[in-house]
Formats: structure tokens, C-alpha cells, sequence
């Protein structure tokens, strides 16, 4: 029952990371074609939210393994 629950979790932390990544490279997409100066900018903090997700998934994954 354990080893059910855990999976479910780490599947959940997953999709979920999944989701927000491909959030932030529409959002940011969506940016970029509505100011192309603005290009650095945009790319740089999807990278960072992109990156700080990922680091929230990873945590979430350490934390459903470990329980």
C-alpha cells in the first residue's frame, strides 16, 4: 500500500513539473512574439523558473522516495 501511494506521488510531482515547464515556455513565447526586444530578458527568467520548478519536482520526488 506503501509502495502504491509513493508512486502516485512521485507521478503527481512529475506531471506536475511537466505542466509548469510547458507553462513557462508558452507564457514566454507569448512574451517574446508580443516584444522581440525584450528576448534576453524574457529568456533568462523563464530559464531561472524553469530551473526552480524543476528543483521543487526534484524535492518533491527525494521526499515521496524517502517516506
Amino acid at each position: 500500500m506503501v509502495g502504491t501511494i509513493t508512486s502516485i506521488g512521485m507521478g503527481l510531482a512529475v506531471i506536475g513539473a511537466g505542466i509548469g515547464i510547458g507553462l513557462i515556455g508558452n507564457k514566454a513565447m507569448e512574451a517574446i512574439a508580443r516584444q522581440p526586444q525584450a528576448v534576453g530578458d524574457i529568456r533568462s527568467n523563464m530559464i531561472l523558473m524553469a530551473a526552480l520548478v524543476e528543483g521543487v519536482a526534484l524535492i518533491a520526488l527525494v521526499l515521496s522516495f524517502i517516506s
